[in-house]
């Protein structure tokens, strides 16, 4: 069969582009698709989690990044509730990177073109038909490529979703913001003094921490648009920013302005034959906890090697859905909870404050953090050891780190006694001392997570999810 493409993947934001640098460590041709001519200048995120942190080093690259941004205690990511408790979580990695989205869009897209990825921008998607060989996009321009799979990292209103006619349940948005980047036509002293007769709840305005003498504005509107309403303009912000605070503050020379708003909705299915959703795609919600490029990011590691696996003959694409779904459905509930403490009025307040009370206990305090920063996601892979399905932090072994060894996405069985023979096409056998490894031996899988841990037989294991090939 010819493909223009092993894998087309429609979409070159964080999720699309870490998806396609998976793909190109496992030697898959890969295609990225995307609509827009140009990167968005948009800031969306400011800020990378500790798991997704753990994600980039395994692969070699979050030097770049650290570069880059600033990193922060762990401790008040749940809507700031411990804050002044910073966390002390497990491996070297264990904080918040502050670092603009747009930062993060250029260093992963010249990551994965860097390796290989074809990225095509003007090319947007109007249409999709599958067979059981292959699947035919065709492009607003009337051109027609073919791949083996195709995986839509296209956003909240994705039209790979659209187009396969899989349903989106959920909340739609019942508020609404502003958000620009511009500059202010007055002194900061007054920026200050403006913002401390600001109605509570309506927004704020703070300098932009990636671009200086430019003001960040977060506004809440009074409606929620309409689906077909025209962009924002910064007119429609200065309007907002006088209810929220009696002056505009002379505001012009935007960067950008965006509308969000806090709809919560997640795909019916994450798959329809050789067609798959990742990202925004497959789950929006609000942005508080900054955990959305984070979610992302995290579903394009757990993909990436899936898919290769599936070219080579061995299909595990269902557990895709099986693991990553259920984490999406966490963080939307998690994001429901936020969104209660910080803007559900006098009933939000008494449970922020109840919060706070306990996480004066360390146990919640741990529990709170790590549903924003992800770093105790365990997989259901129908083991009974708590080991199976975790990821692990990076451990030493030997003279270097875990990490060290992860930097080509391959398997890797950690043996420090020497007892197993894995043979096995793509599976590294490392025989060295691993002092807090927490079992005799481990199997772990491309994606930093633990596929089977003890001193027994690995035979049903690696046919389960390596194969014989």
């Amino acid at each position: 069969m010819t493909y223009d493409a092993q894998v087309l993947v429609v979409g070159a934001g964080p999720t699309g582009m870490t998806l396609a640098a998976e793909l190109r460590f496992q030697g898959v041709p890969v295609t990225v698709l995307e609509r827009d001519l140009e990167p968005t200048p948009q800031v969306r995120s400011l800020g990378l989690h500790a798991r997704t942190l753990e994600v980039l080093a395994m692969r070699g690259i979050l030097p770049r990044f650290l570069d880059l941004g600033t990193t922060y205690p762990v401790g008040g990511v749940f809507a700031g509730v411990g804050a002044g408790r910073p966390l002390e979580l497990a491996g070297r990695h264990a904080h918040v990177l502050g670092i603009p989205q747009t930062t993060t869009d250029r260093l992963l897209e010249e990551w994965a073109v860097g390796l290989g990825a074809d990225l095509r921008r003007g090319a947007e998607v109007v249409a999709i038909a599958q067979d059981d060989a292959g699947v035919d996009v065709t492009l607003a321009d009337g051109s027609t490529l073919r791949a083996a799979y195709v995986v839509g990292c296209d956003g909240g209103r994705s039209t790979v979703r659209r187009l396969l006619g899989i349903g989106f349940p959920g909340e739609p948005a019942r508020s609404e913001w502003l958000l620009t980047e511009a500059e202010v036509g007055v002194t900061p002293e007054e920026v200050t003094a403006a913002m401390a007769q600001a109605t509570p709840g309506r927004g704020g305005v703070g300098p932009a921490p990636h671009a200086p003498g430019t003001y960040r504005v977060v506004l809440l509107t009074d409606e929620v648009a309409p689906r077909d309403a025209p962009p924002p303009t910064l007119d429609d912000v200065r309007a907002q920013l006088h209810k929220a605070i009696g002056t505009d503050l002379g505001l012009h020379s935007p960067r950008f302005v965006s509308r969000f708003g806090d709809a919560t909705r997640l795909a019916e299915r994450y798959r329809s034959g050789r067609v798959l959703l990742a990202g925004d795609a497959a789950h929006i919600h609000p942005p508080v906890g900054g955990q959305g490029q984070n979610l992302g990011i995290q579903d394009a590691v757990n993909l990436g090697w899936k898919l290769a696996a599936a070219l080579r003959g061995h299909d595990v694409l269902d557990t895709y859905q099986a693991e990553r779904r259920p984490v999406a459905a966490d963080v939307l509930d998690t994001t429901r909870v936020l969104r209660v403490l910080m803007w559900g009025g006098a009933d939000g307040a008494a449970v922020r404050s109840l919060l706070t009370e306990l996480t004066a206990y360390d146990g919640v305090h741990r529990h709170l953090v790590e549903k924003v920063t992800r770093t105790a996601t365990r997989y259901d892979l129908g083991a009974e050891d708590p080991l199976v399905g975790r990821a692990l932090p990076d451990l030493e072994v030997g003279a270097g780190t875990l990490f060290d060894l992860t930097h080509e996405g391959r398997w890797l069985l950690l043996d420090p006694a020497g007892r197993h023979a894995p043979d096995r096409h793509g599976v590294d056998h490392v025989v060295a001392d691993c002092p807090a490894l927490p079992a005799p031996a481990v199997l772990l899988r491309p994606d930093g997570h633990v596929a089977w841990a003890g001193d027994g037989d690995l035979t049903e294991i690696l046919d389960r999810w390596v194969g014989r090939g």
